[in-house]
């Protein structure tokens, strides 16, 4: 399935879905309900290796109002190098990071992740970049629209380690990291240069599209 069509089946569920929370009259939920479906039929025909699991998550874990998921990456660095995870998953490499938690804020989020990837507490200090996942060509796992937060973050200690999700963690110059085999949907080369650009930056801008 390509970008544009993924987008207009995300809006027609996020439509349906709106519409169904907050419809008072009985007909116009029963037309959103139906809205949905034709939402699934085609995601089902566009998509060859689709779930019902899947279908499931993507059309029913949002109530009310649907809104996109935040991931958030930490851009830790020591000695002007970047901290990397290997995914024992996949085998690729990316920056910490997760999904955002209730009860936790942005900045909260890329200190545990980094911690429970990295074993180690990092501090963070500066907004890299807000992008939409859509818009900037990230391959996708899934169907939701995402926002993707990165942190410029500082160590607070030194003794990195992997953790549950992750096989190797270790320090990488940028010409470095460019080399490694890449998670994708997690970390674009661009993600890579950009941070660097921060961290050498005395004043930086948050990039956002």
């Amino acid at each position: 399935m390509n970008d544009d069509v993924e987008l207009l089946i995300e809006q027609l569920q996020a439509i349906a879905q709106t519409g169904k929370h907050y419809s008072k009259d009985v007909f116009d939920k029963e037309r959103y309900e139906q809205l949905e479906v034709v939402a699934k039929k085609l995601t089902t025909k566009l998509t060859n290796n689709v779930t019902p699991e899947q279908l499931g998550i993507f059309f029913d874990a949002d109530t009310g109002y649907v809104t996109p998921k935040v991931d958030i990456r930490a851009a830790t660095f020591k000695n002007d190098k970047i901290l990397l995870v290997r995914e024992k998953s996949s085998g690729q490499w990316s920056i910490p990071g997760g999904w955002g938690d209730i009860g936790y804020s942005a900045g909260e989020i890329a200190v545990k992740e980094t911690f429970e990837e990295a074993g180690i507490k990092v501090e963070p200090k500066r907004l890299i970049a807000i992008k939409d996942m859509q818009k900037n060509h990230y391959p996708k796992k899934n169907l939701n629209y995402i926002y993707k937060l990165f942190f410029e973050c500082e160590p607070i200690e030194d003794d990195i380690h992997s953790g549950i999700e992750t096989s190797d963690v270790n320090y990488f110059s940028l010409e470095e990291a460019l080399q490694l085999n890449l998670s994708l949907a997690r970390n674009l080369p661009d993600d890579f240069q950009r941070a660097f650009d921060c961290h050498k930056a005395k004043c930086w801008q948050t990039y956002f599209d």
